[in-house]
């Protein structure tokens, strides 16, 4: 099974990769409608939009997924149910598939529920009390985003068809631009975890380390980003993308300083999602959607190889994601920790790896835009703390003393690992250059003061000092550092994000609707309907059987009512 998924998602992306090419060159756009049926006027359709976007996000996502499910025929050996969790998967990559392809909203609503339904069911794949309130926290936050696309096919009503391709024009010159943008901007927050639902996304590592590396780069967490390069065109110009600039940068800030917090390996990981997530939200809402896309790409690659060298190690390490307990990891599996530093550069945007492209890129266009000194200050302290969590984190791993066990069997052999981790490191070095020829057909003229284009440099240098200095502290310098202890769980716990919507507002909701089943569907509606009908009908069966039986005096007694009855009858009518 694991082998099939693989050769057929690896064969859909070359044919994706040739396509892709022969549109980018003769400029093409094709746009498919498949009538299922018609009945009087109305036409159920299906609407498939092929374009290089679409063509080649749909390469990278098949090209990930495959790697990723070959990978999880050695991770998920041991699983009994290992099929199961195969299908999964590929219900995963079908319905961001779909997500990508279309130009209508009723089709892409049917990708969004999906990610967002199949999502729910990984996460809770290791049954237990853990996963399931994480699976609880991120079905319950996606739904928001679900409601809100809901409202956005209600309102499009007005335009008689739900292809939004069409209509983005003519929506600008309506009231439907504030209406639309406003309500898909607050859906792919949601989907994409900006303040304030950026809880779900690090206890959605309680799925399995082969789908959160799905996940996390290139599918679920991305579909927001996307829906937005696709209402671009709408979006450019309103009052919610300002709003969308702040938020985004915020949401930055807060992922890079909860990373430094953390000591959980899996979850050092997601912060850095939900950073470049922020990233790539804030230069889309600035109006660069070329580059918010090139950024998803570029960080697909280096994000998916990054959760699968973490995976491997967390295997070796008796399946413990504490990294104190981690150390000296280059001496002893030297092939995983090379895909693990090269992925871990590339996220820091090194010269010449697949991040640097998109996120010097981005920078400097942030430098040569008319920002104010806040945003200016989130972009560069986001930078530095990147590099800051990533030099820590490699410290903790690399270089630092093995701490875990004195007995232990650390081994670099297991080649189905390593041979789909090999493709992606492949990917994760070149595919910066690739894209920056591929996707601009124009070049972006950037020019800036010699101590601005140093800027980058000077902050990852500072970021990576700083983090080189953590991870050399003793415990008693390490509190010295993180100041009180109440400030320090403010920033560690994602300034109490989780706590706010776990037992805050999931929790209440919950509650309210424990309650309103107990009085409105077990009470008040089973009175008087279901339960109320069936007991009424029960005594009256009941007494007309008493009625019915051939005794004597009850058959008397029953003609006497009947006759009065009748009597009174027919009075009334006189």
């Amino acid at each position: 099974m694991c082998f099939i998924s693989f050769f057929f998602l690896f064969m859909f992306m070359l044919i994706n990769m040739v396509s892709m090419i022969y549109f980018l060159m003769n400029n093409m756009v094709v746009f498919l409608e498949w009538e299922i049926f018609s009945f009087n006027s109305m036409n159920i359709v299906i609407s498939i939009l092929l374009d290089w976007m679409s063509l080649l996000f749909m390469m990278f996502v098949s090209l990930i997924s495959s790697s990723v499910i070959y990978y999880s025929k050695s991770y998920m050996s041991s699983e009994l149910n290992l099929s199961r969790f195969i299908i999964l998967v590929l219900l995963f990559v079908l319905s961001m598939m779909l997500l990508i392809l279309s130009p209508n909203i009723i089709s892409i609503f049917l990708g969004w529920d999906g990610l967002g339904l199949v999502s729910y069911g990984l996460v809770i794949y290791y049954q237990n009390v853990k996963s399931y309130n994480a699976g609880m926290l991120t079905v319950l936050s996606n739904r928001v985003g679900d409601v809100l696309l809901l409202m956005v096919i209600a309102w499009m009503l007005n335009y008689g068809s739900w292809n939004f391709i069409f209509y983005l024009d003519l929506m600008k010159t309506d009231f439907s631009m504030q209406v639309i943008s406003g309500l898909i901007i607050l859906g792919a927050m949601t989907k994409s975890a900006q303040i304030p639902f950026s809880a779900w996304l690090p206890a959605a590592m309680a799925a399995p380390t082969p789908v959160s590396a799905l996940v996390h780069s290139s599918t679920l967490v991305t579909a927001g980003v996307y829906l937005l390069i696709r209402f671009n065109n709408l979006l450019v110009g309103t009052e919610f993308l300002k709003m969308l600039l702040l938020i985004s940068g915020l949401t930055m800030f807060m992922a890079g300083i909860s990373a430094t917090y953390e000591f959980d390996l899996k979850k050092i990981i997601a912060l850095s999602t939900l950073s470049q997530l922020g990233l790539m939200m804030s230069i889309l809402s600035m109006g660069f959607y070329d580059l918010a896309f090139f950024h998803l790409l570029t960080h697909a690659m280096f994000k998916a190889l990054l959760f699968m060298c973490a995976g491997m190690v967390i295997h070796m390490l008796n399946d413990n994601q504490d990294i104190r307990y981690m150390g000296g990891l280059s001496l002893y599996i030297p092939m995983t920790s090379l895909c693990l530093n090269i992925s871990n550069l590339a996220l820091c945007g090194i010269p010449f790896l697949a991040g640097f492209y998109s996120k010097d890129l981005v920078l400097e266009m942030v430098s040569m835009s008319n920002l104010n000194l806040i945003v200016f200050f989130l972009y560069y302290f986001s930078t530095g703390l990147t590099m800051f969590y990533t030099i820590r984190l490699l410290m903790y791993l690399m270089v630092n003393e093995f701490n875990l066990l004195s007995v232990y069997n650390l081994f670099d052999e297991d080649y189905v690992m390593l041979k789909s981790m090999t493709l992606l490191l492949f990917m994760s070095v070149i595919s910066g250059s690739m894209l920056s020829w591929l996707i601009f057909s124009y070049p972006y003229m950037i020019f800036l003061p010699f101590s601005m284009k140093m800027m980058v440099i000077y902050v990852s240098i500072m970021g990576g000092i700083f983090g080189w200095l953590i991870s050399m502290m003793n415990l008693f310098s390490l509190n010295k550092f993180m100041l009180t202890y109440k400030f320090s769980s403010f920033l560690g716990l994602m300034w109490f994000m989780p706590n706010l919507f776990t037992y805050g507002i999931n929790y209440n909701f919950l509650k309210l609707g424990q309650n309103l089943m107990k009085t409105i569907d077990l009470g008040w509606s089973e009175l008087y309907s279901g339960q109320g009908l069936f007991s009424i009908i029960k005594n009256y069966s009941i007494i007309f059987n008493i009625l019915m039986m051939n005794n004597f005096k009850i058959y008397l007694y029953s003609f006497v009512l009947w006759m009065m009855f009748m009597t009174m009858f027919m009075y009334s009518m006189i």
